[in-house]
């Protein structure tokens, strides 16, 4: 199993949501974070003074997939979130050991 995190544009979260719908992932974390990268902030004005705004708002998807989903999710992530601007986010893949469904108690994939 594989933990894809996903941080993107916020614009883009219902577009993600349906994409990977369509695939048949429904289940995600989704986390509202600021963060700051190559777009480095943007200036706005308030009352006459410029002031710099370096952590700009990103969401962070979070989802479990088996290891055969894993080159998949991610074309379709990309695909998806992609504008070709900078600040279009970035995507982390991790090794997941275990996970179990509270609930019920079962184990490896069977629990995603």
């Amino acid at each position: 199993m594989k933990k894809i995190e996903a941080i993107i544009r916020p614009s883009k979260l219902d577009e993600i949501k349906e994409a990977l719908g369509k695939f048949g992932i429904h289940g995600m974390t989704v986390t509202e974070v600021i963060g700051c990268g190559l777009q480095k902030g943007k200036k706005e004005v308030y009352r006459g003074t410029e002031y710099t705004i370096d952590l700009l708002p990103k969401i962070k998807v979070e989802i479990v997939i088996r290891d055969k989903w894993v080159d998949e999710v991610i074309r379709i992530l990309v695909n998806t979130a992609r504008t070709g601007e900078i600040g279009d986010g970035k995507i982390f893949v991790y090794p997941i050991e275990n996970a179990v469904r509270i609930r019920t108690g079962e184990s490896g994939e069977e629990a995603i």
